[in-house]
């Protein structure tokens, strides 16, 4: 694991100023060793998280010749069968390194070599002979890959704060981004924040060079059909044989590796099948507790650490946000999430035991664990009635319902439910996502006048419902877990789990994201992933294997989501801070009036407009952070003199 950086440019190549300053913006990524490779017209750069080959895995890493050579980071869990096969072919390694079959792998394949990769991986190749860098990113997005093109010339790293360490001139707002976050929470590639910074999606390569400019491909895709079969017992079975191979191969390491246990179902079950298939003696399990009510998931992860006999390590936690989030900020370099605190906590607990941790992202979509997947079918058989009586005569009933509660109250699904039934396919599904922040109807109201005119022709939605109506499947479901997979998974949950972690020098693995894995989920028959109410119905299943009833059958709670409810007396004191008076406002972008409104009826209780204004705080912070040019230290002090 580390951070890598480097540059295509006759201007800057030559000079290892340049690349020094993207690495040194990447030391969190790779405090134990750094590394560069400087030519007249291409340059890269690598900051070390030893994992595999302590001593000799140096990057960058040259072939035989030194006509090709390598910054990668990221794990390459197959490459002991990799290195083995390429041995005997007759090349010849200079490391152990799993990050060295990379390399002879495109000597033998060229672009094709991604193919063989069975990891999470963003490499870069400087091709001396033929002038070029190829680059490629894992299939489900694991690992970051941000770049730049701009008077043919290429600069990429692993974090944007390492392009904005090459050039401050690069943080430039993007208004498209802005819209998507505040719309979906996400930003979708090959958009950034930033107007001239992309990212490359996952499962694409990318080629560039100065005679031919930029390429990009896709490699891999999930493929919903043909559906298994076989008995629901045999699926489970298979299911249990592909998760046991990938535990195993996600142990791969030559220090000692962990796993986070926060008591839910993906976590959960890559402990109980680590230590009962795969692990000979314990490993430390993390949790962080809560002290809030049922939201305590502590003694559930207590419960299955003494079934399998791992090494217990536990905190209970009250997170502050005034004392982290522009921290957080800082670290995503883009708006922030409620989940990022959480990593953040359990990430500063374990990295004094383990430099590798094991995680659960990846299950609900992979599986089916999101009630917007069984609510897409309700919204379709309510369609059934009358639009006219829908609009007209349930609309107004629905509109007397109070908006106070909590925002999945009742009252709340029900209209989410209403309004997911006036649209269809890929854009109901993308309208589930949008409908509690702030979808098309907020545009005119929310949006100041520079705004409104840079988004005039912008569809944030387009990333997700085009990723339905392109998926290889025919069912609703699994096209609404493709577009989750590629869109959602990458760019929310995987995007913070690794930069949370990687700011405290840890690396986190995803088992349940193993392509491998993912390929044999997508084919299940849509109803062991859904079935009814009934959420991630295999991985219920297989779990009903290793648990007591006692730790499978309670609702799913989720760190995050008690947060606005412990932390409410500090949201009070941050929106204070950063909203009442909201630069992005007085640039034009936002209405302050509405900005005031949501407060208001916020904080007295009228409606829960808390996702909407946590979205707004965050997009402040960030603007002010890296629009403005105020430090960290400066919005520390401001929310301390509040």
């Amino acid at each position: 694991m580390c951070g890598i950086a480097g540059l295509v440019s006759r201007w800057e190549a030559g000079d290892p100023a340049p690349v020094k300053r993207m690495l040194d913006a990447l030391v969190a990524r790779g405090p134990d060793d750094e590394g560069m490779y400087i030519s007249d017209v291409a340059a890269l750069g690598q900051r070390r998280l030893s994992i595999i080959d302590l001593e000799g895995g140096h990057q960058p890493i040259p072939n035989e010749d030194e006509s090709l050579w390598l910054v990668c980071n990221g794990e390459i869990y197959n490459y002991q069968e990799l290195r083995d096969a390429l041995i005997a072919r007759g090349h010849r390694f200079s490391t152990h390194s799993d990050s060295e079959v990379v390399l002879h792998l495109y000597e033998e394949m060229g672009e094709e070599c991604v193919s063989r990769l069975r990891g999470m991986f963003a490499f870069a190749i400087w091709d001396v002979k033929q002038q070029r860098l190829f680059a490629a990113r894992d299939r489900l997005g694991q690992k970051p890959f941000y770049y730049v093109v701009r008077d043919n010339r290429f600069y990429f790293a692993s974090e944007i704060k390492a392009l904005l360490a090459l050039d401050p001139a690069l943080a430039e707002m993007d208004a498209e981004a802005l819209d998507q976050y505040l719309t979906l929470r996400i930003i979708a590639p090959p958009r950034s924040m930033f107007r001239q910074i992309n990212k490359l999606p996952p499962a694409h390569r990318l080629v560039f060079s100065e005679k031919n400019g930029l390429h990009i491909t896709r490699y891999w895709d999930l493929h919903y059909e043909p559906k298994l079969t076989g008995s629901e017992e045999d699926l489970i079975d298979q299911l249990e044989a592909e998760l046991i191979e990938s535990l195993r191969l996600h142990m791969v390491s030559d220090v000692p590796v962990g796993a986070f246990l926060s008591g839910g179902m993906d976590s959960t079950l890559v402990v109980a099948m680590l230590m009962k298939h795969v692990c000979k003696e314990p490993i430390e399990t993390f949790t962080i507790g809560l002290p809030y009510g049922d939201y305590n998931e502590a003694p559930f992860a207590k419960q299955v650490a003494e079934k399998y006999g791992t090494i217990h390590n536990e905190q209970i936690v009250t997170p502050s946000l005034t004392a982290s989030l522009p921290d957080l900020v800082h670290h995503l370099d883009e708006p922030s999430d409620p989940l990022s605190i959480c990593t953040w906590l359990i990430a500063k607990m374990a990295r004094p035991h383990v430099k590798v941790a094991l995680g659960g992202d990846g299950g609900d979509e992979l599986f089916g664990g999101y009630d917007r997947y069984y609510g897409y079918h309700y919204a379709g058989l309510y369609g059934l009635i009358p639009c006219v009586i829908r609009r007209y005569g349930i609309g107004a009933v629905l509109n007397l319902l109070p908006d106070g509660g909590w925002y999945k109250s009742k009252a709340h699904q029900l209209k989410w439910l209403h309004s997911l039934s006036f649209v269809n396919g890929g854009k109901r599904y993308s309208r589930s996502l949008s409908y509690f922040y702030f979808g098309p109807d907020w545009r005119a109201q929310l949006y100041g006048a520079t705004m409104q005119k840079a988004v005039v022709d912008f569809e944030p939605e387009e990333a997700i419902w085009r990723s339905f109506g392109n998926a290889h499947a025919s069912e609703p479901v699994d096209r609404m877990l493709n577009a989750d997979s590629f869109v959602r998974l990458p760019d929310h949950p995987v995007m913070i789990s690794d930069r949370m972690t990687m700011a405290h020098s840890l690396e986190v693995r995803s088992p349940l994201m193993d392509h491998k894995v993912a390929e044999f989920a997508a084919q299940l028959p849509v109803n062991m992933k859904v079935r009814g109410r009934t959420l991630r119905y295999v991985q219920q299943r297989l779990l009903q294997r290793y648990l007591p009833k006692s730790v499978l059958e309670r609702p799913k709670q989720g760190f995050s989501s008690a947060l606005p409810y412990m932390l409410a007396d500090e949201y009070k004191k941050l929106f204070s801070v950063f909203l009442k008076h909201s630069q992005l406002a007085a640039d034009d972008y936002l209405q302050q009036a509405t900005i005031n409104r949501l407060l208001a009826e916020h904080l007295n209780g009228k409606k829960d407009n808390g996702n909407r204004l946590w979205l707004l705080l965050n997009s402040e912070v960030w603007y002010r952070m890296f629009i403005k040019g105020q430090s960290r230290e400066q919005l520390y002090q401001d929310i301390g003199t509040a």
